[in-house]
């Protein structure tokens, strides 16, 4: 029996036609309902996060916490790996497909974030719970509570088993073996396979660290994340930009490239629909691996922000897609297309490492080494960010079962322990089918609540303009 073969099987039916077009469905009724908002009210945005005033306001974290915590979560592997692994298998225009998903899914996460905040509740012990288990059970009616259940599942399976866990070390490990070992000199052997001692030392240091900050609760996430998440961001940023500054004359034919196999015009005769298809699933797939618009998630930090205005979060949380995929992923996958690192037979970070040997005036070990960190940090961040996630899911699965809760997070710290020995493919894999699960009753949720949301956004804005 092929493991591998059974899983792909599964993402495939998961990660079908039906639900990219759920998605991208949500995304364009949003927008026609909100009246594009996303783009009209960003500027709007920008200044709800610069402000952040609030003080005296209930919730837990502010709204730049929040932010920087949804952020912790989303920035990781996608951004360097999930990109590369996109491009490979959909090819460029695998690219144009994740900008457009998250072009509609910035106004799906506004969405989202608004109706965690407006059907929040507040615990026995004083801490703020939300996220769409609550919005599907108090906002569509306790009938659908079920729908909620299925939700907190979903995400539990998310957390512990795909983009909370075994993706990132697994990113992480690889990041540090390439660069310290890429021979595997140092080898040893492990469950009858050769392991990098970089591969244990780096899954053993990880596992330690994630320890010290989980047993912390939000607190500590948030305040890890706050430092973290804008230092690792703007190196990552400063970088990919140096690197299309020194190549700024193939960015024209890059954009060409990628627009043409978007829409399948570079295939061979007759294979044009299929390209199209296959570009448009892996690059709405990993983008929302990427910037989980429509996953569900980013709307559980959301809930604990200090606020008593539940739109003005969602204005400042859908900016974490626009800053996730919009900006970071694109100059990624430009980055990949421009230096054709895409087409030379190498897989997952080793696409984006050559990208960036080549594309950055530096030598070969230092641009490696400025990947590694970037990676490291943006996968570190990303562990603590989906465990406080999947905890909330099984604290609603479990009504509040705080010993569930503390016994699961050592369970996921012994995942992130275990995470370098999974094969890429399969873990990638397992992710995208826990992602596309979690989309689904989430999405139903908000197209059910859009009432709800454009009522919200209507009363919010007639305030801020004053009329």
């Amino acid at each position: 029996m092929d493991v591998n073969a059974i899983l792909k099987t599964v993402d495939d039916l998961v990660w079908g036609i039906p639900l990219i077009v759920l998605i991208l469905t949500v995304g364009i009724f949003l927008t026609i309902r909100l009246y594009g908002l996303q783009i009209r009210r960003l500027p709007l945005a920008i200044r709800n996060l610069v402000s952040n005033d609030t003080s005296g306001e209930e919730g837990e974290v502010s709204g730049f916490g929040a932010l920087c915590t949804a952020l912790s979560a989303t920035i990781g592997t996608g951004n360097i790996v999930g990109v590369a692994t996109a491009i490979v298998a959909g090819g460029p225009g695998a690219l144009f497909w994740m900008v457009v998903a998250a072009v509609l899914g910035t106004v799906t996460k506004y969405a989202e974030c608004l109706l965690a905040i407006k059907y929040r509740v507040v615990a026995e012990d004083g801490h703020i719970v939300g996220g769409p288990f609550y919005y599907i059970e108090r906002g569509m009616g306790k009938n659908w509570r079920w729908l909620g259940k299925l939700f907190a599942f979903f995400g539990v399976g998310a957390g512990l088993l795909g983009i909370g866990t075994f993706t990132q070390i697994n990113g992480i490990t690889s990041a540090v073996n390439s660069f310290f070992d890429p021979n595997n000199q140092w080898g040893v052997l492990l469950f009858g396979k050769k392991y990098s001692w970089t591969v244990i030392l780096a899954g053993i240091i990880l596992t330690a660290c994630v320890a010290l900050v989980l047993i912390g609760g939000l607190q500590r996430i948030s305040g890890v994340a706050q430092v973290l998440v804008p230092f690792m961001a703007a190196t990552y940023i400063t970088a990919a930009v140096l690197s299309l500054v020194f190549h700024y004359k193939e960015i024209p034919a890059a954009f060409a490239t990628i627009v043409q196999s978007a829409f399948g015009l570079r295939a061979a005769a007759g294979g044009a629909l299929g390209a199209m298809m296959v570009a448009m699933q892996k690059g709405v797939a990993r983008g929302i691996f990427s910037n989980e618009a429509g996953l569900g998630s980013a709307p559980i930090a959301a809930a604990a922000v200090q606020t008593d205005e539940p739109a003005s979060q969602g204005l400042v949380s859908m900016l974490g897609t626009v800053i996730d995929t919009v900006i970071i992923c694109t100059m990624t996958g430009l980055t990949i297309v421009i230096t054709g690192t895409w087409d030379i037979g190498l897989d997952g970070v080793d696409v984006t490492t050559k990208a960036f040997q080549i594309g950055l005036p530096f030598e070969p070990a230092v641009s490696s080494f400025i990947l590694m960190v970037c990676l490291v940090c943006f996968a570190f961040t990303t562990i603590l960010g989906w465990d406080y996630y999947s905890e909330k899911c099984l604290e609603y699965l479990t009504n509040g079962n705080q010993k569930a809760v503390k016994a699961y997070r050592w369970i996921y710290i012994l995942c992130v322990f275990i995470g370098p020995f999974m094969t890429v493919s399969a873990v990638w894999t397992i992710a995208d089918i826990f992602n596309g699960l979690m989309a689904i009753p989430n999405l139903i949720a908000i197209i059910a609540l859009s009432g709800v949301v454009a009522a919200e956004t209507r009363q919010y804005l007639k305030k801020v303009d004053g009329k």
